[in-house]
């Protein structure tokens, strides 16, 4: 029998300790896997353990008794780039290369550890990595197609709408991040108006005062001289006097000079530098008579502004302690405040052309939507008439399948578009649609989604699928349909399937039988499931067991024979 690789699988399950499973290692292989056996020889134990290894609930019974734990590991072979690997590296759980394994310790008293490639992680992690990479579909499953979350997506990957779904996600991006800035300029408006007037008026009363770095120093030293003024005046009183009495200083000088020049003495060589030092000082004398003179002058003037220097400099310092700042920083703030109302005045004009920017985008977002809703209603009659062929060939003949699309209020659009997607049946001729996991039976529900598997075979990454019993309650023709659906399932990929019908296991690849046995010496003996992979004579044998019973007969054989002629020989699907 031909084994070909696939992309994506289940590679090998090991269990210890897991109710009649003391020791369990399988190798498994794409393509077709069928395990079969008696009612009650273990293979929901081996899908309960494997459960344990998805992330499912555990309990305290699921361990071998005598035991302290159990243990399950699955191991899946894993192709470069599949989304598996962007949500472990989102954790920091980098993959190895093309293989990811799942483990499960449970403890006899329910508490359990779970890890990946041997880092421990939460429960909830294990089975959301689990969800992208096998789906089991069993009566009371509740994951991949019947969970109605995942049918928007399953409906666009049958579409082809990939294009599509980018364009409106794309085009809610960038509508989502115009809102926001909207939100966001409008919010530092609202500030800057709720204080605008206190602004305005406050910059009206430093224009009107002009504050210049520098002044408070310059008035505080003037208003410091002026209030000194009268004792200077008097002190420059009594030094004119001094320098002015009996005739003055300058007046005996230059007396003092004009004698020095009758004096007749022969050369007046030695006299000349007497003559114009004596002059020089009658002139800086008469400088400095001048300048005393306008000091005091000046000093009767400030003494009439004193108060309309202290109005300014207690202005000034009015307006810096209102401010909570030095009188020098009143120039800044008066800059500052005229920014202020500047922005404000551009903030006005930004939000409307932000405005516009929105009203843009949110057409062209709208128009993606629009365009994407057209494409998804298409795609829906497509699905609905292709799984609705597959129903009869599955004894499914009175059921009908649909594609609810359910238009969103448009404030509800978003990154999905604009409606909600619901895959519905309806079991019987004139009852209501209803979802698939309310209206179906088991063996119903597994054929429908097995149909539906078919049918939406490559529309998402998950290629493990596992049937728990799809083929109950059905025989002949129909277990035939359901086999050759399974094995076309299985020619990309891998499908296990549990089964008592031996027309879906003689399609079987690969083919493991589940028994019971006794082991153990007398007095301590214990049961214990095991795994055998079949060969081409072993399935004939388990074939045979299937359609007669307990009593194998000639007959038998000879009909397990015919059925597996077609599948001798037979190429990889």
């Amino acid at each position: 029998m031909t084994t070909r690789p696939a992309s994506q699988m289940l590679s090998s399950l090991s269990i210890r300790n897991i109710v009649l499973i003391d020791r369990l290692d399988l190798s498994l292989n794409p393509g077709l896997c069928i395990f079969s056996g008696e009612t009650g020889a273990g293979k929901s134990i081996i899908l309960d353990a494997l459960g344990l290894a998805l992330g499912r609930r555990a309990g305290s019974g699921l361990v071998r008794q005598g035991c302290e734990q159990g243990s399950v590991t699955a191991t899946f072979a894993v192709p470069g780039g599949h989304p598996v690997e962007v949500m472990l590296a989102e954790k920091g759980l980098d993959p190895e290369a093309g293989e990811i394994l799942l483990r499960r310790v449970l403890e006899s008293d329910g508490r359990s550890k779970a890890f990946i490639n041997d880092n421990p992680v939460s429960v909830r992690l294990l089975f959301r990595v689990a969800n992208l990479l096998i789906e089991v579909h069993g009566q009371y499953d509740e994951r991949g197609l019947l969970n109605a979350s995942g049918h928007r997506d399953l409906l666009d990957a049958f579409g082809g709408h990939a294009r599509s779904c980018e364009r409106v996600a794309k085009a809610n991006a960038k509508l989502k991040l115009a809102r926001q800035e909207i939100e966001d300029c409008r919010a530092e408006l609202a500030v800057a108006k709720a204080d605008e007037d206190y602004y305005r008026h406050c910059l009206e009363e430093l224009r009107a005062l002009d504050p210049k770095n520098g002044e408070e120093q310059k008035l505080a030293e003037r208003r410091a001289l002026m209030m000194r003024g009268e004792k200077i005046s008097a002190l420059i009183d009594e030094v004119l006097q001094s320098l002015t009495a009996e005739g003055g200083v300058d007046a005996r000088l230059r007396a003092a000079l004009r004698k020095l020049e009758r004096i007749d003495i022969g050369p007046v060589e030695p006299l000349r530098p007497v003559n114009e030092a004596l002059a020089r000082a009658c002139h800086e004398i008469e400088d400095g008579l001048s300048l005393l003179e306008a000091v005091r002058k000046g000093i009767d003037d400030d003494a009439n502004r004193l108060e309309e220097v202290e109005e300014r400099l207690f202005a000034l310092r009015a307006q810096a302690r209102k401010h909570r700042c030095v009188v020098d920083d009143l120039p800044l703030l008066s800059e500052q405040l005229e920014e202020k109302l500047s922005r404000l005045d551009r903030g006005e004009a930004r939000l409307a052309e932000l405005m516009d920017r929105f009203q843009r985008l949110e057409r062209k977002f709208s128009e993606a939507a629009k365009s994407l809703s057209r494409d998804r209603k298409r795609a829906a009659t497509a699905l609905d008439n292709a799984t609705n062929r597959e129903l009869k060939p599955l004894k499914l003949e009175r059921a009908r399948f649909r594609t609810k699309i359910v238009p969103r209020p448009h404030p509800e659009w978003g990154a999905n578009g604009a409606e909600s997607v619901t895959f519905e049946v309806s079991t019987n001729l004139g009852d209501d649609f209803g979802q698939l996991a309310k209206i179906a039976s088991g063996g119903e529900l597994a054929r429908f989604v097995l149909a539906l598997k078919v049918v939406l075979a490559g529309a998402g990454p998950t290629q493990t699928l596992i049937f728990d019993e799809v083929d109950s309650a059905v025989g002949g023709a129909t277990a035939s349909a359901v086999g050759d659906r399974l094995a076309r399932l299985a020619a990309n990929g891998q499908v296990i399937v549990v089964t008592h019908s031996p027309q879906v296991a003689a399609l079987a690849e690969h083919h493991w039988l589940i028994s019971k046995e006794e082991v153990g010496a007398d007095g301590d003996r214990t049961t214990v499931a095991t795994v055998t992979l079949l060969d081409q004579q072993g399935r004939r044998e388990e074939l045979a067991r299937m359609l007669a019973g307990v009593s194998i007969t000639h007959e038998a054989r000879a009909a397990a024979e015919r059925l597996l002629e077609p599948a001798v020989g037979r190429p990889a699907p």
